[in-house]
């Protein structure tokens, strides 16, 4: 009977496994990640660029790993967001601390700057996986035969949360200085005026207001060149505009909100860009340099603003200790003068991203001054070679202001110059009083002190900041420091 059964059994085994292998196969769920390729700006010798890693799958992923290999002669020379390795032209980058993990249907990114030529990246992974194919090179890039004397700014690894709206109305054409001073007092909302090649010497003012529907854009290539060879005439006791004189500033703009600066060069003034009573204008892709004093102000409350992919270095060349590359606010001492906002200089919330500030930048690269807030400063380069130490002038980043993010930054020091932290707070009295110094927040910056600076982030004051302390996390990274990361506990 056993015997009997023997073919039945089997067969029943067999329907039973046929109807098993009807079933679908239990999903795993998982990340997919694509990694696209994007130059971000072109100078004739190499270029910046990133790449943005998405998450197209269903579960997020904790980390990534993008390699690529570069053309022989390429290099890349810097990089920001992420933990850089090379084995002759191959490259492999592994994310930061703070951007490993990529939510289903999110991105995340990081930079580099690329010399030597414009040849792009091949053979790009992603997790070992091909990146994508927009990620693909061009087959024959050319390589330029000569070095650029002054590289294009550092490229974005994140995007503005709130980009400003491009102009959309008349272009007004200028190839002349009184073309364009005529330009900048008649220009209207939706307009923009355009730059071409050449230097323009004059004292260049804008007090015409865009809208944030209809922006006002000043645009050029870098080859169009503002020059301000004053500064002339009897100042009046705060800086107004005033018929007979002239503050020697590269660009001026005054009550003029919602304006785009794009492109153009900023040389030979006593101070480059200067923003009074302009909130929400964003600053993209500038080259400004050889300034008496600082390269980039923000002042009389002009908040909402954006400074990006720029170029800011050679400032302080006659007054070294007041040669800031970047000025957010103003010091309290001068709030009689910029304090428009309630008797404060209130240049709120302010987004430098992305930027190269130095070298030879005589003072701080970026100062925050106190009474300002909530700005991010974040992927930007900097280069301490030539801080003058004067004037308390002896870090990248000095911040008097309170709730400040600051991360994704790659800063480095080398002789010569003064050199004391990479970052450093202090926390000024101020009436009204403001959390001056506090509530700021490092995350994934990369410093190295050249053996010169003591800490990366030094924090003054402790107990000034107990109800709104300053925190460092363990994803900053310190080189070459004789003290170490931070005189403060990590947050993990």
């Amino acid at each position: 009977m056993r015997r009997s059964l023997l073919p039945a059994l089997a067969t029943a085994a067999l329907v039973v496994g046929a109807g098993l292998t009807t079933l679908p196969a239990a999903h795993a769920a998982a990340p997919r990640l694509t990694a696209a390729f994007a130059k971000t700006s072109v100078w004739n010798s190499g270029y910046g660029a990133q790449f943005t890693i998405a998450n197209s799958g269903d579960a997020a992923a904790t980390g990534w790993t993008v390699e690529f290999d570069l053309p022989a002669g390429t290099t890349v020379s810097n990089s920001w967001n992420s933990s850089r390795t090379q084995s002759g032209q191959h490259y492999t980058f592994v994310n930061a601390g703070f951007n490993g993990t990529v939510a289903v249907g999110a991105t995340q990114s990081f930079g580099f700057n690329v010399g030597g030529g414009l040849g792009e990246p091949l053979n790009c992974t992603v997790n070992g996986q091909p990146c994508q194919a927009t990620s693909t090179p061009s087959p024959s890039p050319s390589p330029s035969p000569s070095p650029s004397p002054t590289p294009t700014p550092t490229p974005s690894p994140t995007p503005s949360p709130t980009p400003s709206p491009t102009s959309t109305g008349p272009v007004v054409e200028v190839a002349t200085a009184a073309q364009l001073t005529a330009a900048l007092a008649a220009a209207a909302p939706g307009q923009t005026i355009r730059l071409a090649p050449g230097e323009y010497h004059g004292a260049f003012l804008a007090q015409r207001p865009g809208t944030a529907a209809a922006p006002i854009t000043l645009t050029g290539p870098r080859s169009a060149v503002l020059v301000n060879d004053g500064p002339s005439g009897e100042a009046p006791s705060c800086p107004v505009p005033t018929a007979s004189w002239d503050p020697g500033y590269g660009l001026w703009l005054y009550g003029a909100p919602y304006w785009n600066l794009n492109g153009f060069t900023v040389k030979d003034a006593k101070k480059g860009v200067v923003l009074d009573a302009s909130p929400h204008v964003t600053v993209d892709g500038l080259y400004v340099h050889h300034t008496e004093d600082e390269g980039v102000h923000f002042r009389r409350s002009s908040a909402d603003g954006v400074l990006r992919n720029s170029v800011v270095e050679y400032t302080g060349l006659v007054q070294p200790g007041y040669g800031e590359g970047v000025y957010l606010g103003s010091a309290g001492s001068n709030w009689g003068c910029h304090g428009n906002t309630d008797g404060v200089d209130r240049s709120d919330r302010v987004l430098v991203e992305n930027n190269r500030i130095g070298p030879y930048v005589a003072a701080e690269a970026i100062d925050v001054k106190e009474g300002t807030s909530g700005g991010v400063i974040r992927g930007n380069t900097f280069d301490g070679r030539g801080v003058s130490g004067q004037n308390s002038a002896d870090s990248w980043l000095d911040v008097k202001g309170f709730d400040y993010l600051i991360e994704g930054n790659t800063g480095t020091f080398a002789a010569p110059g003064t050199f004391a932290n990479g970052y450093e707070t202090h926390n000024p009295a101020t009436t009204p009083a403001f959390p001056n110094g506090c509530g700021n927040t490092w995350k994934g910056n990369r410093s190295d002190l050249g053996g010169a600076g003591a800490y990366a982030i030094k924090v003054t004051s402790v107990s000034a900041c107990t109800a709104r302390p300053n925190r460092v996390y363990a994803s900053n990274t310190v080189t070459n420091a004789l003290s170490g990361l931070t005189n403060v506990p990590v947050t993990p």
